[in-house]
């Protein structure tokens, strides 16, 4: 059994209450390391093409109010 699998069944035995801390854990977790990632993308300039077609879109008026 892979790691994988044996992770899934550990967590198919939570119960309710432990179930809700693994997803709330998991959920902080997930966004610290997209967040990381993020970092590590803009410090790399992979980010900067993004960014200037999103000024470029918006000044051309391509884009909408949130």
């Amino acid at each position: 059994m892979s790691r994988t699998e044996q992770i899934v069944e550990q967590v198919k035995s939570l119960n309710a209450d432990e179930l809700k801390d693994f997803r709330d854990w998991f959920a902080r977790y997930d966004a610290d390391v997209w967040d990381q990632q993020i970092e590590v993308d803009a410090k790399n300039g992979k980010l900067i093409s993004l960014s200037e077609r999103a000024v470029n879109d918006h000044e051309a008026g391509r884009s909408t109010e949130l």
